[in-house]
């Protein structure tokens, strides 16, 4: 379990001073320490931790435990964590989301994740396909 507070932030398109001060707007979260255990027991079972959502992400990313690579540490406070292409990612090993609208940082977290080129051609593919966008639309799991 994990508890985030998504702000309107999340909407908002992308601004040059966005891109330029690597911040985003801030969420509060709370991740409790079950939830920090049961990623280290996964880990230690050779398991992968899946993502559901980019405020998730941001959240895990936030927690990451610097000392335990892959891990996270249990605490609660506000991320503003801007994740783009060229950022490497400690904690999430896959990661279900929508499908997100251009200009956006949450097609940027995407991007960053999965690569720019292929998550390109995915949408290329969506957009044919006839997938509908955005946070009631269709989803799509990067592994």
């Amino acid at each position: 379990t994990l508890f985030q507070h998504d702000g309107v932030g999340t909407f908002r398109p992308l601004r040059r001073d966005d891109l330029a001060a690597k911040r985003l707007h801030r969420e509060r979260y709370v991740l409790p320490s079950g939830t920090a255990a049961a990623i280290a027991r996964t880990r230690a079972r050779g398991g992968r931790v899946v993502a559901v959502g980019t405020t998730t992400t941001r959240v895990l990313e936030t927690c990451a435990d610097a000392a335990s690579p892959g891990h996270v540490c249990a605490r609660e406070g506000e991320t503003d964590l801007f994740l783009a292409p060229g950022d490497r990612f400690r904690v999430v090993d896959a990661l279900l989301t929508n499908f997100h609208l251009p200009r956006s940082s949450l097609l940027l977290l995407v991007c960053a994740f999965a690569g720019r080129e292929r998550v390109l051609d995915a949408y290329r593919r969506a957009v044919d396909a006839g997938y509908r966008f955005y946070s009631y639309g269709d989803a799509m799991l990067i592994l």
